[in-house]
Order: structure tokens, then C-alpha cells, then sequence
């Protein structure tokens, strides 16, 4: 049989955003990926080169834009570590709830999205309903519903107001995602097209450098929020499950939402409890950070992101480096797709959670 290269993509929404994969073909079976990245790319290291860090901070939600607190986090937190700023109990709480919320509207999005890859058109729709109520809340307290740019170097712009309609997300989401799951979970043509599809075993996760939800939904407990100062004193159970297919994959989402809602329901008693918002914020036009080289990580939505920074004492860094969840799953498509078929292709990558922000940078 004739063996034929082609390209998927770059189209965004199928290949979520423009990413490019050269297959090489025999029939319908895939006999190599090859990923071509960098159509999106806008040089989001470099500039930081040129920029002071509050002029920097407003980009880096960017990285990430369906989920830009995390990266505000990231860069906040490395910064105060740098300078041993200490955060109150109040602030760290305000960080918390942004940070799971965003969690959930991404994973929301998530779900909608790859079931859209799959053809089924409702989920999508019930999906983005739910996640509009989560962004507009971010633009009542951020007067944004992307690219947030509400943290800021020692606390948060302004005290957070409207908890009445948090309470009213987590009342509503529970029922909204067991909908979901009686849509889905038990469909015979999502079974047929995600079980045993796109499997990642262990140490195919660990040598492509594999976190997050992917790496959990392949039977490996590491979840960094663990050992996050932000989540100290917070009770949740990192979701861990065996199945390593597309279809565990999508399950594991699912119940992390209904983790981060828990999560979100300890912070609002914080936050009752704690009504001083005591922030020790930092004067942007002074800021620099002493000379060496720092690195801080968070769990984001797609893995483990982390930032390095090398500092030479001047309030511009003199090298900074990101991390991102996705830049390694892209990578991992060269094995999954490796004697899959045609047809199974969009689907593998979708349960990946790929967003290409985040892969070029």
C-alpha cells in the first residue's frame, strides 16, 4: 500500500489553535506524527528582557489566556519569594478561589471543546453556559473576563465583593456536571471513540516529562498543589485514576471540577473568618530583584507550570524562562498517534487538553 504524508492542520478549532501535525500514512493508519509548532508564536520570553516587572505582569495571562490567573500567580508568587513577602490569610484565600475557579472554566471549556472535536454538538453548548457564569464573575471583580491582570506583587488590586454569587456557582455546578455525565460518561458512541484510544502508560508519561490531569488519569498520584503554600490547611483529594485512555482522561476532568469546587467552599469560610485584607503590596517603579536565579511552579489546569528568572539586581530580568503543560503534551503526540487511525487522531489529541499559547510562547 502507497504511504501518504499529510497535514492536520494548522485549523483552529480542530487542532486547537494553530498547530500543525505532518502524518505519514498508510491506509488510515498513522505511521508517524510529526508536530510543527510556532505559528503563534510571539516572543513572550524575550520581551520580558525589555520590560520592568509590572509592565510585564499584565502579559503573562497571555501565556495561558484560559487560564491566566495561574500565570499571574506564578510570576507574583516568584517575585514575593524573591523578597520573602509574606501574604495574609485573606489575600492567600482571594488567590485560592480565583485560581480553582479558573480551574473549572477551563476544564469546562475542556469538555465542551472535545466533545465538539467528537461531533457531539449539545455538551458544548451546556458546557460554555455554566463556564459564562464563572467569567462573569472574573469581569465583576476584574472588570475583565479574560486576561484578568488582578494580581499584583504583594496582594490583589482590590478586596474581593460579590460572594453571594460564588455560592451561587457552587450551588448550581454539582447538578449542572451530573448532567453532563448522563449525556456522556455512559454514551456508547463516546465509549467506542475514546476507550482504549490514545493510551499513555506510566513510563511513556514520565519520560515525555508528562503532569497534571494527564499524568494522574495514568494511575500516578502527584498532584503540586500538595505542597502549595496557597492551599495549606485545605483538604481535596488529588483525583488519580488507571484507565490511561482518552476516556479516563476526560474523567478525571470531570471530577476535578468536582474537587475544586470543595476547594472553593473551604477558601469562602476563610475568607468569612478573615476580614483584613493586609496586603504588603510593592512599589512597581522600584521593583527588581536581588541578583541570582529563582524558579517557582504551580499546577495549572494543563500540568505543571513553572518560571525561571536569573536576575542581575536590575528592575528589567536579565533571562526568563517558562514552563507550560502543553509544550510537553504536543511532544507526546509523536508516540500516542503512532499506529492509531486517521479518525482517532482528533480525538487523542483533544483529550490532551493542548491550548498552543502555551506551547509557543
Amino acid at each position: 500500500m502507497n504511504k501518504l504524508k499529510l497535514n492536520l492542520g494548522p485549523q483552529h478549532p480542530s487542532t486547537h489553535g494553530v498547530l500543525r501535525l505532518i502524518l505519514e500514512l498508510e491506509g488510515e493508519k498513522i505511521l508517524s506524527c510529526e508536530p510543527d509548532i510556532g505559528y503563534l508564536h510571539r516572543g513572550m520570553e524575550k520581551m520580558a528582557e525589555k520590560l520592568s516587572y509590572i509592565q510585564y505582569l499584565p502579559l503573562v495571562d497571555r501565556i495561558d489566556y484560559l487560564a491566566g490567573f495561574f500565570y499571574s500567580e506564578l510570576l507574583c508568587r516568584t517575585v514575593e519569594k524573591a523578597l520573602n513577602i509574606e501574604l495574609s490569610k485573606r489575600v492567600k484565600a482571594i488567590r485560592l478561589i480565583l485560581l480553582e475557579l479558573n480551574r473549572m472554566a477551563s476544564h469546562l471549556l475542556w469538555i465542551g471543546a472535545f466533545l465538539m472535536d467528537l461531533g457531539a454538538v449539545s455538551p458544548f453548548f451546556y458546557a460554555f453556559r455554566e463556564r459564562e457564569l464563572i467569567l462573569q464573575y472574573f469581569e465583576k471583580v476584574s472588570g475583565q473576563r479574560m486576561m484578568n491582570n488582578y494580581f499584583v506583587f504583594g496582594g490583589v488590586r482590590r478586596d474581593i465583593e460579590f460572594l453571594e454569587d460564588i455560592e451561587e456557582i457552587l450551588k448550581i455546578l454539582p447538578e449542572k456536571v451530573n448532567d453532563y455525565e448522563k449525556l456522556i460518561t455512559e454514551n456508547p458512541i463516546f465509549i467506542q471513540r475514546t476507550k482504549n484510544k490514545g493510551i499513555l502508560d506510566k513510563n511513556t508519561a514520565f519520560n515525555f516529562g508528562i503532569t497534571g490531569v494527564n499524568l494522574r488519569a495514568s494511575g500516578v498520584e502527584l498532584d503540586f498543589r500538595s505542597g502549595d503554600y496557597l492551599y495549606e490547611g485545605i483538604e481535596f483529594k488529588p483525583v488519580v485514576l488507571d484507565g490511561c485512555d482518552s476516556y479516563t482522561r476526560y474523567r478525571a476532568r470531570v471530577q476535578e471540577i468536582r474537587e475544586s469546587i470543595k476547594i472553593i467552599s473551604q477558601a469562602l469560610e476563610i475568607l468569612k473568618s478573615e476580614k483584613d485584607l493586609n496586603q504588603n503590596l510593592l512599589n512597581p517603579f522600584t521593583l527588581s530583584l536581588p541578583e541570582g536565579e529563582y524558579i517557582q511552579e504551580i499546577e495549572a489546569p494543563r500540568g505543571l507550570a513553572s518560571v525561571y528568572i536569573k536576575s542581575t539586581g536590575e528592575k528589567t530580568p536579565y533571562r526568563f524562562k517558562w514552563r507550560t503543560g502543553s509544550y510537553y503534551s504536543v511532544n507526546l503526540l509523536r508516540k500516542l498517534l503512532k499506529g492509531a487511525y486517521l479518525n482517532d487522531a482528533i480525538a487523542i489529541s483533544g483529550s490532551l487538553d493542548i491550548i498552543l499559547p502555551e506551547v509557543d510562547k
